[in-house]
């Protein structure tokens, strides 16, 4: 749901690689944790919002990623892919499936609850697009979202993306410097 996760998932990989760090994606329900916290998204404010847009895009262009492109049902949430992400996971793609997935929908403006859409990047990945949506759906996959979501607020997150090295906490895809620092020492 967050352009600002898409441009931080783009370099996390190069930083873990360089701090010879593990990287571990836990996909989580955003609204869930706006709402427990009290925070809001910045689709709140109109100003924000536009000024969001802006640095996001300012964001991709030191990233050299091609311009971020509000999918058509902005704002959207994101359940299925994100019970997919967890499905992934069980199958060693949950990296490869997240970065796929991220460009769909901000660099390509797709729906990312699209059943579709999703099984095309699915089959991509080499997975049984089928039988994971399916997985997808079942209790003990809502649970594990759940879980994490709730995990995330219970260790103090109010947005994404979030990061903790151990358990010092850093929020934004602007203090990645900050994340690689922590990694390194």
């Amino acid at each position: 749901m967050s352009p600002y996760s898409y441009l931080a998932s783009t370099q996390v990989e190069a930083i873990a690689e360089r701090t010879n760090a593990t990287l571990r994606w836990r996909p989580l329900y955003l609204p869930g944790v706006l709402k427990a916290t009290g925070n809001t998204g910045p689709t709140s404010v109109a100003a924000k919002a536009m000024y969001a847009f802006k640095d996001v895009n300012d964001w991709a262009q030191h990233y050299r990623l091609p311009p971020i492109e509000l999918p058509d049902n902005f704002p959207f949430t994101a359940v299925l892919a994100n019970r997919v992400a967890l499905v992934a996971e069980e199958q060693g793609k949950i990296g490869e499936y997240s970065q796929k997935m991220f460009t769909r929908i901000w660099s390509e403006r797709a729906d990312c609850n699209d059943p579709a859409m999703i099984a095309g990047v699915l089959g991509q990945l080499g997975l049984d697009a089928e039988a994971v949506i399916a997985r997808a759906g079942s209790d003990d996959i809502k649970a594990r979202l759940k879980a994490n979501t709730e995990e995330a607020v219970e260790r103090g997150a109010f947005g994404v993306p979030t990061f903790y090295v151990g358990e010092e906490m850093f929020v934004g895809n602007d203090r990645l410097t900050f994340v690689e620092q922590a990694l390194k020492r």
